[in-house]
């Protein structure tokens, strides 16, 4: 018995007439061009979406944004790998007409073209609203880290560059001594430095102090806690259980088929603050007035949450159960911050605060801590007296609430007349915290395993930002494919 073999290199055979032949009806690549081909480029803010008059012709934007989607739908992101594609796979010659654009021209439309191609994902969110792929009841928000073009190496902390400064300053003064003590043994012999190369030696470490302490300005000057070199906007924070310099890219997926709706790519560290625009942005693309919104306990900001509440949002946040004390009135700007196992209510224009229980505390006195910044403390020990909810570990039995303002901004008047209370409770649908998981980390297990999209190529936030454009906009088309069939979606788009 021999093994199967294969044809002769020698042997002759008649090909397909056309590359047409090649490609199957049900084809991915005949989706991605009948949805390219729908698109009004202009209206989506592409750049060169008419062909200039004189010079070399140029390369028609629909067919370099053809050739980005089916690469990011088939784990080739990088230009020079999607150069490669457009002379070696079949597909993409039947995609392209056998172009074959250099991978700086690749690179370009990227780059010059990163909130346009939001634009484009928007749209293909539409579409999917309008072929009823979107449930519109439950949106599950959370965030994953992915990496940066920047190593840890090249990004600092003040106090790591302080220390860097320290330490150069400690190198400095060594090479000094070691110069001052060659010059009381000159003519003793050895092998010591001599005096031009200690002298190098400390001028390379001087302009690096300089350098560092030009770091240091910068974030004394711009206010910001890190520095990153290679990519400026990328911060360090945890990643997986690790500490790597990454972007925090924020997801709002649809439950109905896991469908993402719209993603916001950011350099905070946590999830504090993302519902409310997350959820504002889902109900403007999916022209829904209420959603019910699910997201894990990163996200408890009382004042988030209530925020999205005004907007119609039901918001359930894992581990979320207590009582809060609210101004029944409308418009009271209030500053809300947790406190032991409840949360208090700080209302600026009345000076005073609301406890879990609705007790007014009024302005007591101002405390600075070395290792805090200042703060003006509020309690009402008679109320805290006579209340039965025991919320305080104060010994004297008094709920304090600390809230951060300067010395000169601290004063004890206050106005708590026509004050109207309403208490509210906020606790989280154990049912809906469930089912979150498998809501939400479906398209990052995908984009980061499947499409092998787990970290960066561009830099800079609008960079990132039109490169996760591409990345969720080639899995929500993958999951259109897979849902309704490459030749319905064709026809519904036709």
């Amino acid at each position: 018995m021999e093994y199967i073999s294969g044809e002769s290199r020698e042997q002759k055979i008649l090909l397909p007439d056309s590359i047409d032949d090649y490609v199957e009806g049900n084809n991915a690549v005949r989706v991605i061009e009948a949805y390219i081909d729908s698109l009004n480029l202009a209206d989506l803010g592409f750049d060169k979406t008419e062909p200039h008059q004189t010079g070399r012709p140029m390369y028609n934007p629909k067919d370099l944004l053809k050739l980005y989607l089916y690469g990011y739908m088939n784990r080739v992101r990088s230009s020079r790998r999607l150069e490669r594609e457009t002379k070696r796979n079949l597909e993409v010659l039947w995609l392209l007409g056998r172009l074959t654009p250099d991978h700086k021209t690749i690179a370009r439309f990227r780059q010059e073209n990163s909130r346009a191609l939001k634009n484009a994902f928007d749209d293909f969110v539409k579409v999917c609203v309008k072929l009823g792929l979107y449930g519109k009841e439950l949106i599950a928000i959370d965030g994953s880290k992915f990496k940066a073009v920047n190593s840890r190496r090249r990004n600092f902390t003040k106090g790591q560059l302080q220390k860097r400064i320290e330490e150069i300053n400690g190198k400095i003064a060594a090479y000094f001594e070691e110069l001052d003590s060659n010059d009381a043994t000159e003519g003793a012999g050895g092998e010591e430095k001599t005096a031009e190369a200690i002298a190098g030696i400390v001028g390379e470490l001087k302009k690096r102090k300089g350098r560092y302490e030009r770091y240091v300005y910068e974030l004394e000057g711009t206010g910001e806690k890190q520095k990153s070199q290679t990519d400026t906007d990328s911060r360090l924070m945890p990643s997986n259980g690790n500490i790597d310099v990454c972007y925090n890219v924020q997801t709002a997926v649809d439950a109905k088929n896991k469908l993402v709706v719209d993603f916001k790519v950011t350099n905070q560290g946590n999830d504090k603050n993302f519902i409310t625009p997350m959820s504002v942005s889902s109900q403007k693309l999916l022209k829904k007035e209420r959603l019910t919104v699910v997201t894990d306990g990163g996200y408890e900001s009382i004042s988030d949450m209530l925020a999205a509440a005004c907007r119609g949002v039901a918001v359930h946040v894992a581990g979320t159960d207590f009582d809060i004390c609210i101004p029944a009135k409308e418009g009271e700007q209030v500053q809300i911050r947790s406190h032991h196992n409840g949360r208090c209510v700080y209302l600026a224009e009345r000076n005073i605060a609301l406890c879990p229980m609705g007790n007014v505390l009024y302005p007591a006195y101002h405390a600075k801590h070395s290792y805090k910044s200042d703060r003006g403390v509020f309690y009402n020990y008679e109320a805290c007296k006579q209340c039965a909810c025991k919320c305080t570990t104060d010994a004297r039995g008094r709920f304090q609430y600390k809230v951060p303002m300067a010395r000169e901004d601290f004063t004890k008047t206050y106005n708590d007349q026509g004050l109207a209370v309403k208490q509210i409770r906020i606790k989280a649908d154990r049912a809906l915290v469930k089912q979150r998981k498998s809501i939400v980390e479906h398209p990052f297990g995908t984009i980061k395993r499947a499409m092998d999209a787990g970290y960066c190529l561009t830099k800079g936030l609008p960079n990132v930002a039109g490169e996760f454009s591409l990345t969720f906009l080639a899995y929500n088309l993958k999951r259109a494919i897979n849902i309704l069939g490459s030749k319905k979606l064709i026809e519904s788009m036709a």
